[in-house]
């Protein structure tokens, strides 16, 4: 087909649609991943291949009605997102289109063609330079900032490829995100800054220089941090069965962890979840500041309803966004629900393009894919005198709750936390299901490296070891009590089941709404954790002297240990110093008891 050039770029037309791949001729100027608009109502789609003078070319919207013939009109840019102030507290939808304009504009559902500028250009915001004219800057050095929210400081950066001379620098006022703020004279001319960019979202930004993870993650989420830590620029995997709790999890993570900025990615999730996510997050408060939460998230909402593309491009634009963020020197952490879905998507659209199919119908470049998302993690050096984080959370929906599948599989390659999720610890309302037996951290040396830096007595890693050894005697022993019952074991192994029990129950189980047990301190987790294996001591060398189990399952401190979780607030440790010393006293008059009989029985 002919082509003609407009002020829009050159118009082809379409001579093949099935599904959201079309197919146009005309388009050898074309370049891959470049952004395109699709007929006269402008739907957004991206070249992802061409063949001679014939593009391949994705729609991220419905292609419902298109017909050979509708013309096609070139950007001349790949698929980029807007960066700069006013992103903080929005919810965007897979490519960066606010859906709080789209609502106003359309209504409760998304039409087609709309385009929409993700940063509004007409709004002013408050510039403080940090810099001054006759300054050298380098890339990634502050310019000036601007206090975005109360909770996010969002820094104007010198971008990449600019090092020189600051020929002119805004004073302190209020600047709209398209004008310059900043002239720096390179060697290639002079560059006007200004706090607006446009970052392509399928290209990584990566850090100036990568450093080994040496921060942990914090949750508050007891089986996480002290027993399956993840460290801030780490990357993580939560695979798990439809009802395993999931999407909780990571709403607890979002909620309750110490990274600067959370970006919450709703990838093909359904949209009555979604939905939630969008009034819960809204309504929350940020737990350290009492500020709304929304004043350090962005959430990106793509259900399964909406058109396949756009939830295969969504991850990218999350992980873009997160990457500018960390480039000021903040710990970004990504929330991904799920990648599952997302890996559908790319499926799907494999099989348009009639790629050849591999196991379970996947194409053979899925781990690529996925190793592409999760090597945009990492911690290291963004600035002169600074460092940030991107740390990847990535929930996993195996059908039917199976380990074995695909994505699962694929992602444990490129991960180094895998919390595994075990439905029927779901079953038994047991929260985080979390199962201690599959999952897996491989961050141990750098945060035993942290916890010996809170406290040189620390011992976080041997306290660790012991309570996952016990755990894991337990799970060999249940397969005994299953068919003989525990009343059959020796002493020692039914102590192996009560102590067992406290942990679980004690220690591992946690309550979302409840108003103490939903968050710990590193401090209050680490001293439970040291009273139920002072607990286990104690109790094992009584019952190696012949002390009766009953005796240690009738000990008053066992319900205390049991309630410690949601009675004792996280500052107030000297009550968990008391409850110690309980425990030492009740022991000792066990002890004492036991002595008393072996004596009198040695008289007799």
């Amino acid at each position: 087909m002919s082509s003609e050039k407009t002020s829009s770029g050159v118009i082809t037309a379409i001579n093949a649609i099935n599904g959201p791949v079309i197919k146009a001729a005309g388009m050898a100027e074309a370049n891959v991943m470049e952004l395109v608009y699709v007929s006269e109502q402008r739907l957004a789609g991206e070249v992802i291949g061409i063949d001679g003078d014939v593009a391949t070319i994705q729609v991220y919207e419905d292609t419902t009605g298109l017909c050979p013939g509708v013309r096609i009109y070139r950007s001349g840019h790949p698929l980029s997102v807007e960066l700069g102030p006013g992103l903080v507290g929005k919810a965007l939808d897979g490519i960066a289109r606010p859906l709080d304009l789209i609502r106003e504009q359309q209504g409760v559902f998304i039409g087609r063609g709309i385009q929409l500028e993700t940063v509004d250009k007409l709004r002013k915001w408050p510039f403080v330079p940090e810099v001054k004219a006759g300054d050298t800057v380098v890339p990634g050095q502050v310019l000036g900032a601007v206090q975005e929210t109360s909770l996010l400081e969002h820094r104007i950066v010198v971008p990449r490829g600019i090092t020189g001379e600051v020929m002119t620098i805004a004073s302190a006022g209020e600047y709209a995100v398209a004008e310059p703020v900043a002239q720096v004279k390179s060697e290639t001319g002079l560059k006007e800054i200004s706090m607006l960019q446009r970052w392509p979202v399928r290209r990584a930004h990566p850090l100036q220089e990568r450093m080994k993870p040496s921060l942990p993650l914090l949750t508050g989420q007891r089986v996480i941090d002290l027993l399956f830590p993840l460290a801030k620029g780490g990357t993580a995997a939560i695979p798990g069965g439809f009802g395993a709790g999931k999407t909780v999890l990571q709403h607890q993570l979002a909620r309750w962890s110490d990274a600067d900025l959370i970006i919450y990615i709703g990838c093909g999730e359904r949209g009555n979840e979604m939905t939630d996510v969008l009034a819960e997050f809204t309504e929350l408060e940020d737990p350290l500041s009492g500020r709304p939460l929304m004043e350090r998230t962005i959430l990106i909402a793509n259900t399964s309803n909406m058109p396949v593309t756009a939830r295969e491009s969504s991850i990218y634009t999350g992980v873009t966004i997160a990457e500018y963020f960390r480039d000021m020197g903040h710990h970004v952490a990504v929330m991904a629900d799920s990648t599952s879905r997302w890996a559908e998507a790319v499926r799907e659209i494999a099989g348009r393009l009639e790629e050849m199919p591999v196991e379970e119908g996947f194409p053979a470049h899925l781990p690529a894919r996925i190793a592409e998302f999760y090597e945009r993690a990492g911690h290291g050096k963004v600035g002169p005198d600074r460092h940030g984080s991107i740390t990847i959370i990535g929930a996993v929906s195996p059908p039917g709750g199976d380990f074995t599948e695909p994505v699962t599989q694929y992602t444990k390659r490129f991960i180094r936390t895998f919390w595994a999720l075990d439905k029927r610890l779901a079953f038994a309302r047991h929260f985080p299901a979390i199962s201690w037996i599959e999952t897996y951290s491989e961050y141990i040396d750098e945060m035993e490296t942290w916890w010996k830096a809170q406290n040189e007595n620390s011992n976080w890693r041997d306290l660790r070891q012991h309570v996952l050894a016990i755990l894991s005697q337990e799970s060999k022993l249940q397969k005994i009590v299953q068919i003989m019952g525990s009343d059959a074991l020796p002493s020692d192994q039914q102590l192996v089941l009560h102590v067992a029990s406290l942990i679980k129950e004690g220690f591992l189980q946690q309550n979302a709404m409840d108003e103490i047990d939903r968050y710990s301190t590193p401090e209050k987790e680490l001293k439970m954790l040291e009273l139920l294996t002072q607990y286990g001591d104690r109790a094992e060398r009584l019952v190696q002297r012949g002390l009766p189990m009953y005796r240690i399952q009738q000990m008053k401190v066992n319900a205390m240990l049991l309630t410690m979780k949601h009675e004792i607030p996280n500052d107030d440790l000297q009550v968990l110093e008391d409850l110690g010393g309980e425990i030492c006293r009740e022991f000792d008059e066990l002890e004492q008891t036991l002595t008393a009989t072996a004596e009198a029985g040695e008289r007799d």
